[in-house]
């Protein structure tokens, strides 16, 4: 190790640490545990050590999953090489842990049609099992008008064309959808509407009849009070 004149360590000539969370003290603590010749001595220190590494992570206090992940970074750092009991649950050789690890499948998608999403994709599925003719030629109506509202979402500025919904329903079922020619799709309403809303009557901005009715009325009724208050006088 190098030190300067001063006693004090450089970080570059220090021991490259294996977890950061937890500092370089607590590395030291459990590499000096691994010296200590009574089993029992060493249980009791490790465990004090963990309390430590507990401590200094106070939000997961009440968390006993949290405590057997530390006996798991305890180890790690031990080099899988210190004779201690660990709690059930937590594997004290490095192949044990690599067992405990689980593969999950990754979702498989079909990307072309990524900007129809995937509730699209498992909605064509579930259209396709359906025996019923008639429930499926309704669902996939159901299924044209999500995906138009999907396509003007991805591309506002693209003029939805009915046919390239219809096209793209036969290539994502294979085949096994398809709508009429003469089918219109419907629109399932959204922020991105070309049509304004229609005004009511007497709901308009500036200039509307019902509040230009209501200014007059107004006007009206405190011509009629000024009216009283100079006979009064």
């Amino acid at each position: 190790m190098v030190s300067t004149a001063n006693g004090l360590e450089y970080n570059s000539s220090r021991e490259e640490l294996i977890i950061s969370e937890h500092g370089r003290h607590v590395q030291k603590l459990i590499r000096h545990a691994k010296t200590i010749a009574d089993k029992e001595e060493r249980q009791a220190f490790i465990e004090e050590v963990i309390d430590l590494m507990h401590q200094m992570n106070p939000q997961n206090k009440n968390v006993q999953e949290y405590r057997l992940r530390l006996w798991r970074h305890m180890y790690r750092i031990a080099d899988y090489d210190i004779d201690v009991t660990a709690p059930e649950g937590v594997s004290s050789t490095e192949q044990g842990i690599e067992e405990q690890k689980v593969d999950l499948p990754y979702p498989q998608k079909e990307f072309r049609f990524r900007h129809y999403g995937n509730t699209i994709q498992l909605m064509v599925a579930k259209a396709i099992t359906m025996e019923d003719e008639e429930k499926r030629q309704e669902f996939s109506e159901v299924i044209a008008a999500y995906m138009k509202l999907a396509y003007r979402t991805w591309n506002r500025e693209h003029y939805v064309n009915d046919e390239i919904i219809k096209n793209d329903l036969v290539k994502l079922s294979k085949g096994k959808l398809q709508l009429p020619e003469d089918f219109k799709i419907g629109n399932i309403g959204g922020p991105f509407t070309n049509k304004a809303p229609a005004n009511t009557k007497g709901k308009g901005r500036s200039g509307g009849k019902g509040r230009s009715n209501n200014n007059t009325k107004n006007r009206h009724k405190s011509g009629k009070n000024n009216n009283r208050m100079r006979k009064r006088k």
